[in-house]
């Protein structure tokens, strides 16, 4: 199947490894040119080097998203290499879990602001660029934690966020052809999750909660971004996707 993304721009944010890692293969596999962004410049140059090394039209910038500054040179640096900007996958964001009457303010503020601001800025900057050439995709990565989950006040919020800030964003832009939509996974089987302490617990938790028997991947969650954001989805905006096997309550 066509999915229409030959020669297509891609960003995705937090690409240094995880589902940004797989999301950034898989867009180079359908042939977009693809930035890998990272705060962690060793993944970042990892993820790119590996790419490169099977032949895929990348490029590496090292990038905290929430700096204005950072992601104006982030978006700048892929239009003057790849002439325009087309797909933005808002993927950066990680948890910092705590029960709320525990939760560090700095915690708080890190997790919403590196996965809300973070994609408040990435957008703002981004859409004038695919509003000049009347196409555009911004998918934002969400959570099932939108739904709420104890110990992940800072986290559950600021993915509950994300599905707002998508559904206002898709309103705003659709008149431009640019779609916004967002994805919400399940529990996905990362380096991150794999190195949580309590990483077996949570696992077994909900394998026997999900009513597919096994757990996510991070080729899950990609193969839903190149739906997305391939022309097949072109009628489709403001819409959260969730990708969890089948869990949605706690």
């Amino acid at each position: 199947m066509k999915l229409g993304l030959e020669n297509k721009v891609a960003v995705v944010t937090g690409s240094g490894r995880g589902i940004g890692a797989e999301t950034a293969r898989a867009l180079a596999e359908e042939g977009a040119r693809v930035v890998v962004t990272d705060i962690n410049p060793e993944t970042m140059a990892a993820t790119t080097q590996a790419l490169k090394a099977d032949g895929f039209d990348v490029h590496g910038v090292v990038a905290d998203v929430t700096r204005a500054a950072d992601v104006e040179r982030l978006v700048g640096e892929t239009v003057e290499r790849f002439g325009g900007l087309h797909v933005l996958v808002n993927n950066a964001g990680f948890p910092k879990d705590n029960y709320l009457t525990k939760m560090p303010e700095a915690d708080w503020d890190l997790v919403t602001g590196v996965i809300l601001k973070g994609a408040y800025l990435c957008s703002k900057t981004a859409v004038p660029h695919m509003m000049a050439q009347k196409w555009g995709r911004i998918i934002n990565i969400s959570s099932r934690a939108h739904l709420g989950n104890p110990g992940q006040a800072n986290y559950s919020a600021a993915k509950a966020g994300l599905v707002g800030f998508t559904k206002a964003l898709s309103y705003e832009e659709g008149k431009f052809n640019i779609t916004v939509n967002a994805i919400a996974p399940g529990f996905v089987e990362t380096e991150l999750m794999r190195s949580l302490a309590n990483y077996d617990a949570i696992r077994d938790k909900w394998l026997k909660a999900t009513p597919m028997p096994r757990l996510g991947v991070p080729r899950d969650i990609a193969d839903a971004v190149l739906f997305l954001a391939s022309e097949r989805a072109g009628f489709i905006t403001g819409e959260l996707l969730h990708v969890t096997g089948g869990r949605y309550s706690n």
